[in-house]
């Protein structure tokens, strides 16, 4: 009896995706395989380093050492604040420069071609260029110019890559939304209104992705900010407790896939 193949889409959300390795953490430990995994924006970069052999050791460590300053490289501002280098830098040496075609499981980045408003789903090429283009905030990062194409965060055009994790040939599809926001979070900064717009804007388009995957997890990240990098351990430990939650759903999920497939 074959296994169902279970795909994991991780969300965009800034600091708040670190969640997203509570969330893993958990479905390892319960056994749940993770067989595909899709990501937008910070869900990109925690999928390429899991899918690139980084234990949840590694990434919780990782979490911790993350601060703004070890991957913010500012820049003149034309097309954005940072250059992006650094932080191109840092993914290059978690997925140890290889490309997404070669990392551990079958694994999708989501991007934005600004020119053309497209989404752009890379499945294969070198993983660095991929993610840095998908965390490319709009008005903050410079864009990634990637052959013809010119790209921004994924989180624009497909917060929750649901689709994109399907077409990896998912069975079951777990989902992760790191979206919520309060509205009335500090603003101080031409940073801080340019991410406050961007997730005001997209709060909506989740709601219509609710219904498309098997299981959505919202672990309650409302009372954290997507652009402080301070409250990392907190915000891991929320999407721990989300999925402990789900454990015996992802089950019964697993278990009515077998029956409807083998009856």
């Amino acid at each position: 009896m074959r296994e169902p193949k279970i795909g994991l889409a991780l969300g965009s959300g800034g600091a708040k995706g670190f969640a997203h390795i509570g969330v893993i953490k958990v479905l390892r430990e319960a056994g749940i395989p993770i067989d595909m995994i899709a990501g937008s924006s910070m869900g990109a970069l925690v999928a390429t380093f899991y899918a690139a052999g980084c234990n949840v050791e590694r990434l919780y460590k990782l979490s911790q050492l993350f601060k703004r300053k070890y991957y913010l490289d500012f820049t003149v501002p034309k097309m954005g604040f940072i250059a992006g280098k650094r932080v191109k830098e840092m993914i290059r040496v978690f997925t140890y420069n290889r490309n997404i075609e070669q990392l551990d499981i079958p694994t999708a980045v989501v991007a934005t071609d600004i020119l053309t408003g497209e989404k752009v789903v890379f499945t294969e090429g070198p993983a660095a260029p991929a993610v840095r283009a998908s965390i490319a905030i709009p008005g903050i990062f410079v864009p990634e110019r990637i052959g013809d194409r010119l790209l921004v965060d994924g989180g624009v055009i497909d917060r929750i890559p649901v689709s994109v994790v399907k077409d990896l040939g998912a069975d079951i599809v777990l989902a992760v939304d790191v979206s919520p926001t309060k509205v009335q979070g500090e603003v101080t900064s031409i940073y801080d209104v340019i991410m406050q717009s961007i997730e005001i804007m997209q709060h909506e388009l989740v709601h219509h992705r609710q219904t498309a995957s098997d299981l959505m997890l919202h672990p309650a990240v409302e009372q954290f900010s997507s652009r402080a990098f301070t409250n990392i351990e907190e915000i891991v430990r929320v999407g721990e407790e989300e999925a402990e939650k789900h454990i015996e759903t992802i089950r019964s999920l697993i278990a009515d896939w077998k029956e409807r497939n083998h009856a």
